[in-house]
């Protein structure tokens, strides 16, 4: 008997933690952290006088997926690019220049 209340709390165990590592999965990454990801994929190009972000994601389609997004921009000297990072990987899906 005690093999099987062992056995069924460790498959218990198992299942609750799969199930916390899946919905960690599929949260929103704050607009904060979105920005710094973004400023970190810029940088290899040069230095950043100025950036912004949207704190509130959007959904945005690209090649027919939709994405949950949060669009920003990146201020250069003379430069300036706006980005569109997706909301739960921090993934730059696209950028274009102003």
């Amino acid at each position: 008997m005690n093999w099987r209340a062992f056995i069924a709390g460790a498959a218990a165990g198992f299942t609750v933690a799969y199930a916390v590592q899946s919905l960690r999965q599929h949260q929103l990454i704050s607009s904060e952290k979105a920005l710094a990801l973004a400023k970190k994929a810029f940088e290899h190009a040069g230095p950043i006088s100025g950036s912004w972000i949207q704190t509130a994601p959007e959904t945005y389609e690209k090649d027919g997926i939709v994405y949950n997004v949060y669009k920003g921009g990146i201020c250069r000297s003379e430069e300036q690019y706006e980005f569109i990072i997706d909301a739960y990987t921090g993934t730059v899906i696209e950028t274009s220049r102003l």
